[in-house]
């Protein structure tokens, strides 16, 4: 895939951004209702090339129902206000029966009684043993006090990568800690290169997962346990102070503030970044598979911990369908079929079944076999240092509050205590609970 083609991986998973906080409440407003249909309506995104749809498509259509279910129909929804295109059908009941869409979009649908909780789709799961196929740690985090939100499809992990022949070149070795990213990025950057790229211009959240992937690796992260903030913990602040040490030393550039994701790639392409945290599948995003980009192991922060950021994209339901058990015999079916996208190498995120990580298409690229190895077993979703994902996130990723947090820290402006204390605030203003 080149970079306009895997543009999609951050947006399966900013969270509904502006739209959240001025979410509608759903209610009906005319329209032909999804119930009166005769089939399923299955709205999907556009998570890779177009080869990708054309595949998930022929999956919908070759559902052949037992008898008494409907059969399902295959919809592409773009990611080009999709919010709005989901709130206003669901609110005038002329939509999706079953749907992928934003990693957050169930929850706040959730709230607003969209939902149809996947129970029962967990439960024949358990029968036909796909549910023992799940990775460790993918599907609880969609467990809420009502049940199942959605049911994981897909990874999207964050993972620190670096280009050795420029490591090689300043003689420093792959940073392991906090201590050899600073000394390698110090090398990088006398050599001229920089060393740590990252950046927070328009529509690039990297920066901003750059932040919360700390935070994380070093035991802290937004939220307490039972899902209060609490960015102001010493472990936040001694992750913001570790990498604004990285922007005083000129390890990270100073450009980084307004860099889009376009001149990050061009970066990574052009051999100009040494390390630095990024999307899966960066060797083929840049064109280069040379093996001169590889996946670094996690690295280990100051007080031992280790961690990742995850994001995990999945397949929901809702109420208004024209039959619940048809919308959840085709769901059971669908999961039983994704792997056959992995088999085309349509996908550039890491599967959330074992028997697909198995499969040859999927272990020829060592870089995603290490990432699969040492983050997954690692790795959190941004509701750390809980675990339940909840309608909140959406706030969270991708909003106003955070974009202002990384701006202030990666151009150096004040101090971790008053930017985490700014960014607090920020998001306090906007969550629903």
């Amino acid at each position: 895939m080149n970079p306009s083609q895997t543009a999609f991986t951050r947006r399966g998973f900013l969270g509904l951004a502006a739209a959240a906080a001025a979410a509608p409440t759903l209610s009906a407003c005319g329209g032909s209702s999804s119930s009166s249909r005769n089939s399923i309506e299955f709205w999907d995104m556009p998570w890779a090339t177009p080869a990708y749809n054309t595949a998930a498509k022929k999956i919908t259509q070759s559902y052949a129902p037992a008898s008494g279910d409907r059969r399902a129909n295959y919809q592409i929804i773009q990611w080009n206000n999709f919010y709005q295109t989901f709130s206003s059908a669901i609110a005038s009941k002329t939509g999706p029966a079953v749907s992928t869409g934003a990693g957050f979009q169930a929850f706040q649908f959730e709230q607003q009684g969209a939902i149809a909780h996947a129970d029962n789709v967990i439960d024949a799961l358990k029968k036909n043993g796909q549910y023992d196929d799940f990775l460790p740690g993918v599907l609880e985090p969609f467990k809420s006090d009502n049940g199942y939100v959605a049911v994981p499809w897909q990874m999207d992990m964050r993972v620190f990568w670096y280009r050795k022949s420029l490591l090689d070149k300043v003689g420093a070795a792959v940073p392991t800690d906090w201590p050899s990213l600073l000394q390698a990025g110090k090398a990088l950057k006398k050599a001229g290169a920089i060393g740590f790229c990252t950046g927070s211009g328009a529509g690039n959240n990297i920066g901003n997962h750059f932040l919360i992937a700390m935070m994380l690796n070093n035991g802290g992260g937004v939220w307490t346990p039972d899902g209060h903030l609490d960015l102001l913990n010493d472990r936040n602040v001694e992750a913001v102070d570790f990498v604004r040490e990285l922007v005083s030393n000129g390890v990270i550039d100073p450009g980084a503030v307004s860099y889009t994701t376009n001149n990050m790639d061009a970066q990574w392409k052009d051999k100009q970044a040494g390390f630095g945290l990024y999307v899966l599948g960066l060797p083929q995003r840049v064109g280069d598979t040379s093996g001169d980009i590889m996946a670094a192991s996690p690295l280990t922060g100051p007080h031992g911990d280790k961690a990742a950021l995850v994001f995990l994209n999945n397949i929901m339901m809702y109420r208004n369908t024209p039959s619940q058990p048809s919308s959840e015999a085709f769901l059971v079916y669908y999961l039983g079929r994704i792997k056959q996208l992995w088999q085309q190498n349509l996908m550039n995120s890491l599967p959330v079944f074992k028997s697909i990580t198995a499969l040859p298409e999927f272990t020829k690229d060592a870089n995603n076999v290490r990432i699969l190895k040492e983050y997954q077993p690692i790795a959190k979703t941004s509701a750390a240092r809980g675990t339940a994902l909840r309608a909140n996130l959406a706030v969270l990723d991708g909003g106003q509050a955070i974009n202002q947090f990384t701006q202030t820290v990666l151009g150096g402006k004040t101090d971790a205590k008053s930017a985490l204390r700014t960014f607090q605030s920020g998001l306090q203003s906007v969550i629903t609970s």
